[in-house]
């Protein structure tokens, strides 16, 4: 059988692990020993990287952001110690730069890498329904796209980077939409229209999307435990407006809602909300 290490099992890696443990030999190892220890009933709990990695086939990496994912895939030496040959995923969100590094890094040591982060976050991931986009060869989205298969929908986006653009892509789409619901509810809410009934009457024509059902619902709820945290939103949108820079692009949009969510991130708290607390932030505004 395929033996598989997951280094990281937070908010996302967790579920995703308990869906690959039921179909695939699994090891798990995360920086906080307590976050890997309840998934002991169906994976080897390892110590540190190394051991987890040791007799993997292929390793999938959910860390926080590139820094930690090259000082666990590089610096604590998981690249090297996987099996010769092995396949590392890449399915956290870092700059496409990092994973083209950790693509040349794994070849220089007989090791295939493709990155393939997702979208759907923590209903997405408990779900197994996650969108995953890829980068790499076709022929290793073809061997990976059995394992990726149990945790949602891969798309091959076209070679190592592109994935992480994808993902950048979406991440833009999905904050700017966030502010665009957070503005409506905020326009009802202040000028005699129930957001509540403005949620369900929108539902249906074109001001409908999966934001609106989802983080609109939580707009009206108030409640923001986190399925995406804001400060996770706001590295990809920093990402994004960098690499953006890098093609000599301008974006207005992207701009205006960084610039939000950097103020509820780093002055209101709001790092550890969901992202749908930006909805707060513009509360703060009056």
């Amino acid at each position: 059988m395929t033996k598989i290490a997951v280094l990281g099992t937070g908010l996302m890696g967790a579920p995703m692990a308990r869906h690959l443990g039921a179909c695939f030999d699994i090891s798990v190892w995360n920086r906080n020993p307590d976050r890997a220890l309840p998934l002991a009933d169906i994976a080897r709990v390892a110590r540190d990287p190394v051991e987890a990695v040791s007799d993997a086939d292929v390793v999938i990496s959910m860390l926080l952001d590139g820094e930690a994912t090259e000082a666990v895939l590089i610096g604590k030496g998981a690249i090297e110690a996987a099996r010769p040959g092995a396949l590392v995923i890449d399915m956290g969100s870092v700059e496409p730069e990092c994973d083209r590094r950790l693509a040349d890094f794994a070849s220089c040591h007989g090791k295939h890498f493709i990155d393939a982060p997702v979208s759907g976050g923590v209903v997405g991931a408990e779900a197994a329904s996650l969108s995953i986009f890829v980068g790499g060869s076709t022929e290793d989205f073809e061997y990976a796209f059995r394992f990726l298969s149990a945790l949602g929908r891969p798309t091959h986006m076209g070679p190592v980077g592109s994935g992480q653009v994808a993902k950048l892509a979406n991440q833009l789409i999905v904050a700017i939409t966030i502010g665009a619901v957070a503005e409506a509810l905020h326009l009802a809410e202040n000028a005699d229209c129930d957001p509540a009934v403005l949620v369900q009457a929108l539902k249906g024509g074109f001001a409908d999307s999966r934001i609106l059902d989802l983080h609109g619902n939580r707009m009206v709820k108030g409640d923001f435990q986190p399925g995406g945290r804001s400060a996770a939103q706001l590295k990809d949108l920093r990402n994004a407006l960098d690499a953006a820079a890098q093609a000599g692009l301008t974006l207005p949009l992207a701009r205006t809602v960084t610039d939000g969510f950097a103020d509820l991130v780093n002055n209101k708290g709001g790092a550890d909300l969901d992202h749908a607390a930006y909805f707060l932030w513009l509360k703060s505004l009056c």
